[in-house]
Order: C-alpha cells, then structure tokens, then sequence
C-alpha cells in the first residue's frame, strides 16, 4: 500500500510539472540586481542536491538505526520528546512554509482578478485536503483492520495476531500488559501506526519534490544559498518525523528502507528537475504559480491534518503522557522548540 501511494504521489507531481514545462512569464522575475546567475548558481544547485540528500538520510535513518540504543526504544520518555519536537517540525513546515507560499502564489499579480483574487482558494483548498486526509486516514484503518481481522479471528488468541503483525513484536513494541487483552489491542493500535506512515509519507513527497522544483529552477544565488541551509535543517528533522512514525509502525527492513530511500531522494530529485526544465520553466508564470499554489495548499492542509491530530493529538492524548505532567511539559517544550526553529527558517526559506 506505502509503495501504491507513493507512485501515485510521484505520477501526481510528474503531470503537474509536464504542465509547468510549457509556460509563458508575466514579466517581473522578482530576482534581485546582481543576483541572478546561471552559471554560478549550477555548482550551488549540486552541493544542494548533495547535502540535501545527505542530511535527508540522516535525518530518517536515525530513529531507525538507534532503536537498539535502550533510551531512544519508542517506548521510552526520550523517544516522546524527540517525536513531539519532530512533529512541531512538520506542523511549522505547513503553517509557516508551505501555506504562506502557496498564498503569495494564488494571490500573485501575474494572476487573473477573477477568479484568483476574489476566492481565497489557499484556506479552501488546504480545508478540502485535510478533510480529504481524515477520509483516506479512517477508511485506510477501517479496511486495513477489517482485511487483518478477517485472516486472524479474535478467537484464535493474541500469538497468530502477533505472527500476522511483525512477528510477534507489535504487542511487545508498544504495550507491556501482562494479560491477554494487551496483546490483543496491539494488532489495531500497529495498523494505525502503519497507516499514519504511509498518509505523512505521501505529503511530505508532494511537497518535497515541489520545494525541490522551485530550487532547481532559480538561478538567484542570494536566495540560493540561504534555501540549502533552511532546506538541510528542514530535511533532517521532518526526515526524524517520518523515520519515528516508520519505527512505530515495524515494517520489515526493505519497507522501511523504501520508505527511507523515497524520502530522502524527493527533494534532489525535485532540485535536478528543476535544473533540467529551468529553461522552459517560470516560477512566476500563471500556469506555474496556479498549478505548485494548489499543491502546495493541499500539501499544508494534509500536513497539518497529520501533525495536529496523528502525532500531537495521539501522543499527548495517550496514556503515556496522560500519566505523566512532568513528561508532558518536556513534551509541550520540544513542540514549541521544534515549530519556533522551523518558523525561524521561514525568514531565509
């Protein structure tokens, strides 16, 4: 399912950039005098596609090459900590990247008065998403649950569930009950966990490898520079996001390093597109600014969506952090360290 929602994230972003490779410019680039340089800006572009590509792997391999490390285990308090700042990151990345630029998009001068400026099409278009995102994250579970229930009766006890889920692991992996009913409830709790993978995956492609566009496209060195920087810091921690959510949800090794590898390759993939089209494509064309303005609010809809509900809402309503005041504050301070650094990077990126 994670590989079928991920190519269809790929063909999505594909046909919208076939559409942006025959534009036309509205005049008035926005690069700044003394700025703009193709030539110089080329090496610039392969250190971005190399760092990013980089601390993108790092960033969502480190959750899952430290679970042997006993105090970042998911079950742990430190494990909470770093997923609640992760979290912080991707809510920040839809607020106060992605939705900003998606306003500046469809709000642009270059567009038509009607429909563009008398529609807020940004706030509708992210409402749909998210609502769209609650549509595919119930009925992904129910079904998901209900496939698994069908091969797996209640009746048969909880060690042909666990031998259905990872191996027996998933009980062990997020409950420590020492009665029948917690290995029991740990089948559904896992298939959550898995579909909160794939749903987070999906978003963070669309709006990786539009980044990545946009990036590849400029010739601007001054903002050039500044996005690389903005982009490694972005990359590594909404890559720890994602890795933490995968862990969660013990996937065998070669899904998870599907999932690893399609995140970490989305943004440079997306930088050497944009290179490659960068003399046909015109961020500042109608087409464009139409076309990455709507996939940008569906983006930071569905990003938030995830954020607010899947991974703060889940965690902070749960029995782990409901448990404890203490955890929850250290929690409530990574969110906020985590949205404040990422809102930080808003003013280069």
């Amino acid at each position: 399912m994670s590989a079928k929602l991920i190519l269809l994230s790929l063909i999505l972003a594909n046909l919208s950039i076939h559409v942006l490779s025959v534009v036309e410019d509205c005049g008035g680039g926005g690069d700044e005098a003394g700025c703009t340089n193709k030539k110089k800006a080329l090496p610039l572009k392969i250190i971005a596609i190399a760092s990013i590509l980089v601390t993108s792997i790092i960033g969502v391999c480190l959750p899952l090459v430290t679970r042997s490390i006993p105090a970042l285990h998911p079950d742990r308090s430190l494990f909470v900590i770093v997923k609640a700042f992760a979290a912080g990151i991707i809510l920040a990345t839809g607020f106060m990247h992605v939705l900003p630029d998606s306003f500046d998009m469809l709000w642009s001068d270059c567009l038509k008065e009607n429909p563009w400026h008398k529609f807020p099409f940004t706030g509708f278009v992210a409402m749909l998403s998210a609502i769209i995102t609650l549509i595919i994250d119930s009925m992904a579970t129910s079904l998901y649950s209900k496939k698994h229930q069908a091969v797996l009766p209640e009746s048969d006890g909880g060690d042909r569930e666990m031998a259905e889920v990872e191996g027996g692991r998933g009980g062990h992996a997020h409950f420590h009950g020492h009665h029948h009913g917690a290995k029991v409830n740990a089948g559904p709790q896992l298939l959550r966990y898995r579909v909160i993978a794939m749903v987070l995956e999906l978003g963070i492609i669309v709006h990786s490898i539009v980044i990545g566009l946009s990036l590849g496209a400029s010739n601007n060195t001054c903002s050039i520079k500044g996005l690389v920087a903005a982009l490694c810091f972005h990359q590594m921690f909404e890559g720890m996001g994602l890795g933490g959510c995968i862990l969660q949800a013990e996937y065998k090794f070669m899904k998870k390093a599907a999932m690893a590898f399609f995140f970490a390759v989305t943004t440079p993939f997306g930088i050497a597109l944009g290179m490659g089209l960068s003399s046909t494509y015109k961020e500042n064309s109608p087409r464009s600014l139409i076309t990455v303005g709507l996939l940008n609010a569906s983006s930071a809809g569905l990003l938030i969506y995830m954020a607010l509900v899947d991974l703060l809402a889940a965690d902070f309503m749960g029995p782990k952090l409901q448990g404890s005041v203490k955890l929850q504050i250290k929690s409530y301070a990574a969110v906020l360290l985590g949205a404040g650094g990422m809102s930080l990077m808003a003013k280069w990126a």
